[in-house]
Parts: structure tokens; sequence; C-alpha cells
């Protein structure tokens, strides 16, 4: 019952995207707007298809400055909320200073890296890593929070240590707030690496949307919105994939309420 539900819900999520293309195919086709300024989702299609070969060497960098600055970001988050947990003094300090550093706008940020360390991989990478580190840090830090009191106090009866309490219950009850920070971090991966690249740079998806926007060609604009978003959605679904793979026992107790008579 639920899986036919599901398969539903999916139906109708394709119909309104369906639908939505319809749309903007016929705004198009009347010219509701100029051509240059809304090209159609065919012409969008026929741009991405010229200019794919280009494409992927601007997203293979991309790419690469997101792998590296979400890995860098994940291993920070994680060791911050380590010691967030760990020491009472360390979350009174650190954790006002993480909550203003996300007050601050990315594009605010991004020229002043950009001026600090030139043109090359390493202000890309540094404002990934900024943008990716605080849900992992926020969303370990309250997994860790979360976690059973009455098995924590058990174990310290046992005479567990800490490192035992930490890796029996702590991290195991941390590992679904890790991976819905995991996925929102791999979508802003994928952005804030567009995002530095705008403002200087060789090669890139933000280099390749600014020297488009130059020359006026929209329909290569949205294909480069188009690619982004695809590989957003990929990364995400990366995530889901890894979940499943770290937490079998998630899958089993679906599958028994599935199963379940209603």
């Amino acid at each position: 019952m639920k899986k036919s539900k599901s398969i539903e819900n999916k139906i109708k999520s394709l119909s309104l995207i369906l639908a939505i293309l319809v749309f903007w195919q016929l705004a198009s086709k009347l010219e509701l707007l100029p051509k240059y300024m809304l090209p159609s989702p065919i012409d969008v299609v026929k741009a991405l298809i010229s200019d794919f070969p280009t494409l992927m060497v601007h997203a293979r960098t991309s790419l690469l400055e997101a792998f590296c600055g979400l890995f860098i970001g994940v291993a920070l988050g994680f060791l911050s909320a380590i010691l967030m947990d760990r020491f009472d003094y360390f979350e009174r300090s650190f954790y006002p200073i993480l909550v203003i550093t996300q007050t601050i706008p990315t594009v605010a940020i991004a020229p002043l890296l950009v001026l600090w360390m030139g043109y090359g991989i390493a202000p890309k990478i540094t404002l990934i890593v900024i943008v990716t580190f605080f849900p992992i840090a926020i969303g370990l830090f309250e997994g860790f929070r979360s976690a059973d009191k009455d098995r924590i106090n058990l174990l310290k009866a046992m005479g567990a240590s800490q490192g035992e309490i930490f890796k029996f219950v702590k991290l195991p009850s941390s590992l679904n707030q890790f991976f819905a920070a995991l996925k929102i971090s791999a979508s802003y991966s994928i952005v804030g690496a567009v995002i530095a690249e705008w403002l200087g740079g060789y090669e890139g998806l933000g280099v390749y949307m600014m020297r488009v926007k130059k020359s006026f060609s929209y329909d290569k604009m949205f294909a480069v919105i188009f690619l982004i978003s695809a590989l957003s959605l990929a990364l995400m679904s990366g995530v889901t994939l890894l979940k499943k793979l770290v937490m079998p026992w998630e899958n089993a107790k679906r599958e028994v309420k599935n199963n379940l008579p209603m």
C-alpha cells in the first residue's frame, strides 16, 4: 500500500514538472517574453547538447572543488561536533561563533577570499568548507545530544569509557541527523563552488556561466543552471545510497513497516 502511494507521489511530481515545461514552451512560443530573455526548453536542450564537451570540462573543475571542500567541511564539522559534545566550555565558546559565521552572506566572503588567496582553487575550496561545515557540525551535535540517556547511564554503570559510549550509543543515534545534514552540505558544495567561480578563475561552471552571460547567450545560461541542478541532485542521491549502505537496519525497518497489514 505504501509502495503504491510512493509511486503515485512520484508520478504526480513528474506530471507537475512536465506541466511546467509545457507551459514554459508555450510561453516562449507565444513570445510572452523576448526569446533572448526566455529561451524555450527545446533551445536549452539544444544548447546543452552543443556545448556538452565544454560543459564537462568546466563541470570536472567544479566537482573537484566541491568534493575537496565537502570532504574538509565534513571532517571539520565532525571534529567540532565531538569537541562541543565532550567539552561544555568548548560548546559555550564555539557555538555562538559557529552561528555568527552563517549570518555573513556568502557573496560577501567570496571577494575577500579571492583577494587573500588569488584566483586558484584555494579560495573556492575555502568557501565550500565554510558553507558545508555548519550543517554537519550542528546536525551531528544535535544527534549526539539526542542519544538515549538511559542507555548512556547503563553503560556508565557497567564501567564503559567515554569512547565506548560514543561508539555504541552516541554515534549510531546521530547517523540519521548526519546524513540529513550531509545531503544539505552536498547540495551546498556545488552552489558554493559556482559562487566562488563567479568572482574569478580559469575553469568551472561559474566561470562558464559568467562568459555566456556577457555574450547574452541565455539558452546556454539556462543549460548550465540545469546542469548544476542535476549535479546537486546526483550528489544528494549518492548520499541517500551511502546511507542505505551504512545503515542497513533502517531499510529492514522500512520493509517490516511496508509489510505490516493495514
